[in-house]
């Protein structure tokens, strides 16, 4: 029973603390993304494409918790 208990802790807390930096990076990259807009509007593309590239990276980090977590979970 208590090994249940633990293996449900364990998931939560991998795809919950798993999930903390990459709300925050990507949270980051969009502010500093806007705020390259605001000063060089003629850069959109270049700057776009560098933040989708940039907000792609960092949610494969929060795709691996997830993974960890169901792996926590059922195995």
């Amino acid at each position: 029973m208590e090994e249940i208990v633990l293996k449900e802790l364990a998931s939560a807390l991998a795809i919950g603390l798993g999930a903390i930096g990459p709300g925050i990076g990507i949270g980051l990259i969009g502010a500093k993304a806007v705020e390259a807009l605001g000063r060089n509007p003629e850069a959109a593309p270049k700057i776009q494409t560098g933040m989708i590239l940039g907000i792609a990276f960092t949610e494969a980090i929060a795709i691996y918790a997830l993974v960890m977590s169901i792996l926590i979970k059922f195995i």
